[in-house]
């Protein structure tokens, strides 16, 4: 009966026909061999490796800051709006928007009719949400009066502009008087920043503007334009703060 093995032997009579075969290869090869031992299966990302870096569905404070309108197919500039100020019991006030300047013959005639004006082109305002400065003016004591209370409009209180299934929410940040006999006031009036004439806009802003009537009077001064302009308007600036879908 030939003799046994312990099976322990085996492994060693392989690894000696192993290396007996790197030698008769060259030097590089058994050096290659020692250099790059196989990869342990234990390496291999487990399959939930992947899943666990897929990015989970924005919740809604996600949501509301990604929102933005879509594209607009004409020009907001032209679209009509609403105007509400909570603190001043306005509420839906229709904006008409035309090509002019503040307080012109057609914004005049707008106001006029109980609603406020919106100038836009090369010497008004942007549009509702738009980076520059958006022009409201309207009457404060005749046509219905619909800013007699704009004057009490303080810094901090909120101003909701909506236009396009969208609304605006602007916070007023500054108040200023404008002079109509001074073209460097009216200059500030209607800048892209607001009281910066000549300044690049990089933020959405508001000015709001009715007339210092009732002060101007109280002060002696009766001046007024050939629209029946007082000397002095009231103008309440804001920035954009809120983008989000009309509700």
């Amino acid at each position: 009966m030939p003799p046994s093995f312990p099976f322990r032997a085996v492994p060693v009579v392989l690894a000696g026909a192993v290396t007996a075969l790197l030698a008769a290869c060259g030097p590089s090869a058994a050096a290659g061999s020692a250099a790059a031992p196989a990869t342990p299966a234990a390496t291999t990302p487990p399959a939930t490796t992947a899943a666990a870096t897929t990015p989970s569905a924005p919740g809604p404070a996600q949501a509301t800051a990604a929102y933005s309108p879509a594209a607009d197919p004409g020009d907001a500039r032209t679209r009509e709006s609403t105007l509400s100020i909570p603190s001043a019991g306005i509420s839906g006030l229709r904006v008409v928007p035309y090509e002019g300047t503040t307080d012109d013959v057609p914004g005049t005639r707008i106001q006029d009719r109980g609603v406020a004006a919106s100038p836009y082109g090369k010497r008004g305002g942007v549009g509702p949400g738009q980076v520059g400065n958006f022009l409201v003016t309207a009457h404060r004591l005749s046509a219905g009066g619909p800013l007699r209370d704009l004057p009490a409009v303080d810094h901090g209180d909120t101003v909701l502009v909506t236009a396009g299934g969208v609304q605006y929410t602007y916070e007023i940040t500054a108040t200023r008087k404008t002079s109509f006999r001074q073209q460097r006031s009216l200059d500030e009036q209607r800048a892209a920043v607001p009281g910066v004439p000549g300044a690049t806009p990089t933020q959405a802003m508001i000015t709001i503007s009715t007339c210092a009537t009732p002060e101007d009077h109280a002060e002696g001064n009766f001046w007024s334009d050939a629209q029946g302009n007082p000397e002095h308007r009231i103008d309440k600036i804001g920035v954009l703060r809120k983008t989000a879908p009309s509700p």
